[in-house]
């Protein structure tokens, strides 16, 4: 069976962005360093680039939905662990969460704008 190809890019931003948001999660403070925001720009850019790739007018709608349920149940997450936070396994599922964040609501951004256009087209 011969699998499509037109997703490749996205596909694989996607998988790098949610791997390299979980070892950030994990490592930190050796990963992020003191003051650096390289690494959560890198999120960023990973969230745009699959936010305009990894989504076509099918499967969009599908995309929203599990990217909102997880931002919210993110956000909410993060302030939830913060009563257990001295567990630290559970510290970094928090910081984990937080770099799926940051990658994920400029995707959600993204593919809802363009939903939106998409709909309103007459």
């Amino acid at each position: 069976m011969v699998k499509s190809r037109d997703n490749l890019v996205g596909a694989f931003a996607f998988l790098v962005g949610v791997i390299f948001a979980v070892i950030m999660g994990i490592l930190q403070k050796t990963v992020v360093g003191y003051g650096s925001n390289i690494p959560y720009a890198f999120l960023m850019v990973l969230g745009i680039i699959v936010g305009f790739l990894n989504t076509g007018d099918r499967d969009s709608i599908t995309f929203l939905i599990a990217s909102l349920a997880l931002v919210i149940v993110s956000g909410f997450g993060q302030s939830a662990l913060i009563y257990v936070s001295n567990i630290p396994i559970l510290s970094s599922l928090s910081t984990i969460l937080s770099a799926l964040l940051v990658m994920f609501v400029p995707a959600t951004i993204i593919v809802a704008l363009k939903t939106v256009f998409s709909i309103s087209k007459v």
